[in-house]
């Protein structure tokens, strides 16, 4: 009996520290886990987002023509590029716009946004409207823009 009772005893032991083993491993490798990064990314881009009191005329005329609807544009003055993006028409106010990343690659501008909601608790108006942001930074010569 002595002999079936150290047995049990070594092979309880072999499985927790197999456990642990395994526990360590794949925390080890769930820690190391990284934000995603493109391939392709030089580096993140400087901005400011602009309200409407500091658009171009010209560009908030182009905003005015589109902003019914969805929509992306670019627009280049002298040494700032402005990038504009609009969600069209939504069912109430307490929308807003999140800029999720805004880099360079070799041959592009990538800017990736979000349209949030309301929160539930949040007290909105009922009336429509038609979200949009607008950003600046530096005119970046002969490089596409790429909206995600």
């Amino acid at each position: 009996m002595d002999i079936f009772m150290d047995w049990m005893r070594k092979r309880k032991t072999r499985v927790v520290l197999t456990a642990l083993t395994v526990f360590l491993i794949l925390g080890t490798l769930g820690c190391s886990a990284k934000e995603e990064i493109p391939e392709d990314k030089i580096n993140d881009l400087d901005f400011t987002v602009v309200g409407e009191d500091q658009q171009p005329d010209s560009l908030k005329d182009i905003i005015a023509e589109k902003y019914a609807d969805a929509f992306q544009i670019s627009y280049t003055l002298g040494e700032d590029l402005y990038i504009a993006v609009g969600y069209g028409e939504q069912p109430s106010g307490g929308y807003s716009i999140s800029v999720n990343a805004f880099y360079e690659t070799e041959d592009t501008v990538v800017i990736d946004t979000t349209l949030i909601g309301p929160g539930k608790a949040e007290n909105v108006t009922k009336t429509p409207t038609r979200p949009y942001i607008v950003v600046k930074t530096r005119n970046i010569a002969d490089k596409m823009i790429e909206f995600k």
